[in-house]
Formats: structure tokens, sequence, C-alpha cells
């Protein structure tokens, strides 16, 4: 696809709303309108900006079924968060686009954010298969008053699984939210990520009990005895939550 390549050319590109509708109708329609509702070939720009089809006489918008459909934050906001996005080597915070893009609330910032990154994951894609490592781990600092990793606080905990490629190297990850450590959500995360048959290797948390049940083929590693006899399973694909160290 045509795309800028840098910031001055991103800002040439798209001044205005006009400039940022020309580019979704290049994107969606590159070889000229087709109606979605008859798929006639051929049809006008009317004055509001909208497209009528010269088969069926239907009308609809460039941006009709997309994130940015009906939204009443102007066009080029959200280019730049777009762009924000794609190029920020550590992503960006809702709060952070809020104070760069100077927009009204935090809610609507977190809301733009939230619409980009749903469109960033494939609803059909596929599961994990062969061999997959799954772990989960606690993201966020510590916090005064709570002692141990058990203690869950504001932290949220988080699901991982990682394919292991043969005969090194890694391969797709899936991550997600889990409400705990338990056996029902543990479970619930592996079928949703990971395709039955495959082998599943996990530590030796008992929430992790009964995956052969499910149709895994399931390897339980002892990462203790891993690391007292200096072999074992391969480097956990997350960083251990204090206190989940299992025997």
């Amino acid at each position: 696809m045509h795309y800028p390549r840098s910031v001055g050319e991103f800002q040439a590109w798209f001044r205005t709303d006009a400039d940022c509708l020309d580019y979704l109708a290049w994107l969606r329609w590159p070889a000229g309108f087709v109606c979605p509702a008859c798929g006639h070939v051929g049809g006008w720009r009317l004055g509001d900006g909208r497209f009528m089809c010269s088969g069926c006489g239907g009308r609809t918008s460039v941006t009709a079924g997309t994130i940015f459909d009906r939204t009443r934050t102007p066009l080029t906001i959200w280019f730049t968060a777009c762009w924000l996005l794609a190029t920020g080597k550590d992503g960006i915070s809702a709060l952070s686009l809020k104070r760069t893009l100077e927009i009204g609330s935090y809610q609507t910032a977190w809301a733009m954010l939230h619409r980009l990154r749903s469109v960033l994951v494939s609803p059909g894609r596929d599961r994990l298969a062969g061999m997959v490592e799954v772990d989960e781990t606690y993201i966020g600092g510590e916090e005064p008053g709570l002692r141990g990793g058990r203690a869950r606080g504001k932290k949220l905990l988080i699901g991982i699984a990682v394919e292991i490629r043969e005969p090194k190297g890694l391969g797709r990850c899936r991550m997600g939210p889990l409400p705990d450590a338990s056996g029902a959500s543990l479970h619930a995360f592996v079928r949703a990520h990971v395709e039955p048959g495959a082998r599943v290797i996990t530590d030796g948390w008992q929430g992790y009990r009964g995956l052969e049940k499910l149709g895994y083929v399931h390897e339980r590693r002892s990462q203790r005895a891993a690391r007292a006899g200096g072999g074992g399973p391969r480097r956990s694909t997350t960083r251990r939550a204090p206190g989940r160290l299992a025997g």
C-alpha cells in the first residue's frame, strides 16, 4: 500500500478531513466506487460526501462499516492517532494520546485507542498448534501494603501462550486477561488459543491439571528441578510472578 514514509509526508498528505476521505475511498475502492448493497460498479459523490450508486441509487459513506463510522472526532485526529500507534516503538497510552492531540477527554482518547486496537486482531485467526508453552504473570508494579506475589492488588493477571519452534525459535503468541489462576480460567484460556492435539508445556501449577482431558498432550515441567539440575525446560516465556514458583 502507498504509505507515508515520514512525519512530514504524513502531514502533507492529510491536512484536512477531505484528504483523509479521499485516501479511505482509494483504499476501499481502488478501481472506483463499488456499491456495497448491490455490487454495481459506478456512481458519484454527493455534496455531503457520501456516494450514490448509479445502479440501485443506494447511498453510502466511505467510512460506513469502519472504525471511523459516525465518529464526531475529526478524521485528521483519527489519522494522527493511527500514525502514532503504528510508529511508536512502545505504543501509546490514552493519557499520552489525549495530551499529544489535545483531545477533550481521557474517555474519548481511550475509546479511540480501543477501536484501533480492536481491528489489529483478526477475528478468524487460527489457534496455536504444535508445541506451545503456556504461562501466566501479573502485570503491574509493586504496591505498598501488599505482601507476596499472590496478593493481586491492582495488578492484572495475563495468560500467555507461545509456539515453540524446533530446533529453536518462537512462533506466534497469544495473550489475554485472566480473572484468576484457577483451573477453570486457565483451561478456558488454553481452549480459546490452542488447537486440541497440541503439545502444551506448563509448569507444575495445579491450575493446569486436566488439560489432557481436553484433548491436549500436557507436559508439566518443574522449574525448581530445572534450576537445580541446570537443565530441564527452556527458559520461561514470561516473567514469573513472585510466589508462583511451582515445585
